[in-house]
């Protein structure tokens, strides 16, 4: 159902899918889904945002999904389940931010809901009138006598995510100013004696000394000295940062992004543009025929007592993440375009245990090349900035990527973009020419899914 701005219809199903959508294009902006759950118009607390830095309610209600990629359209997706919503909640907002430009440079900007249970379209709303702005509300959805109602709104802001979300009630970490300048040095005062000759103080008044108590007399003990209660924690504001590395900014540090606590989620989406049957030569690059791609996302690891191994889907070695290694691959996503089907989850609870670990990607079948694929890689801390960073296109025979390393350097986990595709020789791996080409120096069998 198409919706008009302002429109409103019922939501009947217990748990709807939020799709954030739009089309990518030369110069077009990256958009981020985001939800804030009211009370009166206004959040209870910080806690009530749900956006890629903090991508779940403590209700388990409403959850920031992922983003994935279908053609030349991306959608970013909410799921709100309605039953779990609590009780004070009158009001969840449905809010579209940019990053890197304004709204008028996203094409087929639009908010859909779903059925998940069968996939049925519940409300679509096209926003059309876009300028200037880099946040939109596009939608809402309410309680009315118990019932659940999604609006079509389309109001936007100038003032970026951080406007909006101030404007609801949200505290936002913004860059701290810089200092004021010191005032300017004034000139030495020169010393001037007094007026007037010395006088001695008059003697101190001799003060008034209590007789001692009779002997025998009982002295009640002191009360205890209670120490002032610590006063609560100040509660600290969402930050809105997020890290993209390139080629002149490959690494970070995840302690200067905060994210040094929880599980780090390692995410790979990747995008098919065209297919090609056979190889061939178009525009002078190597590609080849995809049917049935599968990608396999893995890792090498070196653990501080010096413990080596492989996190893969092969031989099912997926890894453990309450015990060494500290990884844990929980999945084998056979289409690039689940958020939640194959990620590699890092325990940074146990980070000083980690030396090294290199993210990296395989073909397991499917296509004989990286050629003519589009990926993106996401590291997504649970207390800190996602790091994400695109891979650049493929112009060789390679079937295997190193996507990121990432070392303990003196107690800081620094992550560092690779990007790097490999070739491996005749007869060798894709797993032994990633170890190969980063010294890992590890045996290896052939193994099978």
């Amino acid at each position: 159902m198409t919706m008009r701005k302002g429109t409103n219809v019922p939501v009947a199903v217990p748990t709807v899918r939020v799709e954030l959508g739009w089309r990518t294009g030369p110069g077009a902006p990256d958009v981020d889904a985001s939800a804030l759950l009211l009370v009166g118009g206004k959040v209870r607390s910080d806690a009530d945002f749900v956006f890629y830095n903090q991508p779940a309610h403590a209700s388990g209600a409403v959850r920031h999904e992922g983003k994935r990629t279908a053609g030349d359209t991306v959608t970013d997706t909410i799921s709100v389940d309605l039953g779990a919503v609590e009780p004070a909640i009158d009001t969840i907002v449905l809010v579209a931010s940019s990053d890197g430009g304004t709204f008028g440079q996203v094409p087929g900007l639009h908010i859909r809901l779903s059925d998940p249970a069968g996939g049925a379209e519940l409300a679509r709303f096209d926003s059309t009138d876009a300028s200037v702005e880099t946040a939109f509300v596009l939608g809402e959805l309410y309680r009315r006598q118990g019932a659940w109602k999604f609006r079509a709104v389309g109001q936007g802001y100038d003032s970026g995510l951080g406007g909006l979300a101030t404007d609801f009630g949200i505290s936002v970490d913004e860059p701290a100013a810089a200092p004021a300048p010191a005032p300017a040095q004034q000139a030495p005062q020169t010393y001037q004696p007094p007026q007037q000759p010395y006088q001695p103080p008059p003697p101190a008044p001799q003060q008034y000394q209590a007789p001692p108590p009779p002997p025998q007399q009982y002295q009640a003990p002191p009360a205890p000295v209670q120490p002032p209660a610590a006063p609560p924690a100040a509660p600290q504001p969402v930050r809105l940062t997020k890290v993209t590395l390139t080629k002149e900014s490959p690494s970070v540090s995840l302690t200067k992004q905060g994210g040094t606590s929880g599980a780090m989620r390692v995410n790979l989406s990747w995008q098919v543009h065209k297919q090609f049957k056979g190889w061939g030569r178009k525009s002078g690059k190597p590609s080849a025929f995809h049917s049935d791609l599968d990608l396999d996302l893995c890792a090498l690891f070196e653990l501080a007592d010096g413990s080596k191994g492989v996190i893969q889907a092969l031989g099912n070695a997926f890894g453990s993440l309450h015990q060494p290694p500290y990884l844990h691959l929980d999945g084998d996503d056979r289409t690039g375009g689940s958020e939640s089907g194959e990620n590699l989850t890092i325990n940074l609870d146990h980070k000083q245990a980690f030396r090294r670990i290199l993210i990296f990607v395989t073909i397991y079948e499917g296509a004989r090349s990286f050629a003519g694929l589009h990926a993106t890689v996401t590291l997504q801390p649970l207390n800190g900035a996602p790091i994400d960073f695109s891979l650049d296109e493929c112009t060789v025979p390679s079937n295997v990527c190193a996507l990121a390393l990432i070392t303990n350097q003196g107690g800081d986990l620094v992550v560092q973009r690779e990007a790097r595709y490999l070739v491996p020789q005749r007869g060798v791996s894709p797993q032994r020419t990633v170890d190969y080409a980063y010294g890992w120096g590890m045996n290896w069998t052939p193994g099978r899914k």
